[in-house]
């Protein structure tokens, strides 16, 4: 019996066919179809659909619909946007937190061995050698202690970095010092040489990095945002870079993506701008759990664990 599963996105083509191939290969039995090609019965019949940046109103032609499987691991859009009975499956790939360490551990080498003033000093036919620091001598302090936190502190731990850890409510995490809540925060930041923000987005972290929060980083000290743009304040960030109070900032996350051509963020000599890829969704092992899932529901009628919509996540 084959099995009709809506697949409500806003990909390419080309992305579109090979989620396609990936979980039908890995889910015998099941058809995804995009949408547009699907019956008005096949819509009416559906509980569950995978989705990636979907549109609402899109959903909103699956009048059965109790529950969705994003794609990507972020899903504040979805809670935003889809109605609340409709239960939201994040995807939880450990391939996401491994590619995540991979990208905090190189970015947070790039900034610890002064890479950006390097490349303004090659803009300046400067040739003037730096003392290095050991990474026992800087401290990186990692804003959100989830998996992908907790993966990137054991790869920086394990190449010798000072690294400690807040979350909004206390965690134990193996080899570094953690702290929670606001007078934590303030501690972390005040500590921090390079500060790593890896929190989820949800109405407790929107804004987390205001004016206020920027000014209590220490001087001189970097930023690397992988998590969300809406966590910290732009403007407030551009006048600590322009002061000098804020070295670097490593922005792989906007606000608005993708970035808009007049953003001064382009031009500054104290940014580097990445288009979202310090952790890329892997079609290889995500399509596995997706699959998983859908077998389970169609087999046992089992639903994944969903996320919860009051925390963000």
């Amino acid at each position: 019996m084959v099995r009709v599963v809506p697949f409500v996105h806003s990909l390419p083509f080309e992305e579109e066919k090979a989620w396609i191939a990936a979980i039908e290969k890995a889910a015998p039995g099941i058809e995804l179809r995009p949408l547009a090609d699907l019956s008005a019965q096949d819509c009416a019949r559906a509980e569950a659909a995978i989705v990636a940046n979907p549109e609402p109103r899109a959903l909103a032609r699956l009048s059965s619909l109790r529950w969705v499987q994003s794609l990507w691991a972020g899903v504040e859009r979805l809670i935003a946007e889809i109605p609340p009975e409709i239960t939201i499956v994040r995807m939880t790939d450990p391939q996401l937190a491994r590619t995540m360490g991979e990208a905090v551990l190189a970015w947070t080498f790039y900034l610890h061995r002064d890479m950006p003033l390097y490349a303004r000093q090659q803009k300046a036919r400067l040739w003037r050698q730096r003392d290095v620091k050991r990474p026992e001598d800087r401290c990186v302090g990692l804003l959100g202690l989830g998996r992908m936190g907790q993966e990137a502190a054991r790869r920086l731990s394990g190449n010798g970095f000072d690294v400690i850890g807040w979350s909004r409510s206390p965690r134990d995490v193996a080899g570094i010092e953690t702290f929670s809540g606001d007078a934590g925060l303030c501690q972390v930041l005040g500590r921090a040489d390079i500060l790593v923000v890896l929190l989820p987005l949800t109405a407790q972290t929107s804004g987390l990095l205001n004016a206020q929060r920027l000014a209590q980083m220490k001087y001189g000290a970097a930023l690397i945002n992988f998590a969300r743009g809406a966590i910290v304040e732009e403007q407030a960030l551009l006048a600590r870079l322009d002061s000098g109070a804020l070295d670097h900032a490593a922005l792989d996350v906007f606000a608005t993506e993708p970035l808009p051509e007049e953003s001064r963020l382009w031009t500054h000599e104290r940014v580097t701008v990445l288009p979202h890829i310090s952790a890329p969704t892997s079609v290889s092992t995500a399509s596995l759990i997706a699959a998983a899932n859908l077998l389970a529901w169609f087999e046992s009628g089992r639903m994944p664990d969903a996320i919860d919509r009051l925390r963000g996540y």
